[in-house]
């Protein structure tokens, strides 16, 4: 699991649903803390910048990881991306969720709240969760990232 047991998530319209269900997995099965930073409710004319980017900003301030949930993920993620040290990764199954976090240290992961089932969802988040950030063998692509990034 994170080191940190406190788990960030946010959600728009396309992703309430699953954030929802996600919530009470993180808290109930995997016992840790959670952060919802919304939506609170399920409507159809939210946006999710005003949504996923504070989410993605608390991530990166206080070193967590944070869960990102639109209709598709891809929004999610192209929003969650755009805050300085956030690295989401859209997940589109059980390996690319271990391989966000072992290759490309990705401390935000990005779901499909339209696609994806609940049951799929949960292992994707599991095994994000239970694999350790980075491996060795990618650290100068990560590097390169970020040495791009701070220009």
């Amino acid at each position: 699991m994170s080191k940190n047991n406190t788990i960030y998530i946010a959600a728009d319209h396309g992703g309430f649903a699953l954030k929802e269900s996600l919530v009470e997995y993180l808290k109930n099965d995997l016992k840790m803390e959670v952060q919802d930073f919304g939506a609170k409710k399920e409507d159809k004319d939210d946006d999710f910048p005003g949504i996923i980017i504070p989410a993605a900003e608390a991530v990166v301030k206080d070193n967590a990881r944070g869960i990102f949930i639109c209709g598709s993920g891809i929004g999610a993620c192209i929003a969650a991306n755009k805050v300085k040290g956030m690295y989401a990764a859209l997940a589109y199954n059980i390996e690319s969720a271990g391989l966000a976090g072992l290759h490309n240290k990705a401390n935000g992961l990005c779901l499909a709240g339209r696609v994806l089932t609940l049951d799929h969802a949960k292992a994707m988040v599991k095994k994000w969760l239970e694999t350790e950030i980075g491996g060795e063998r990618y650290e100068k692509r990560n590097e390169q990232i970020k040495e791009y990034e701070n220009k």
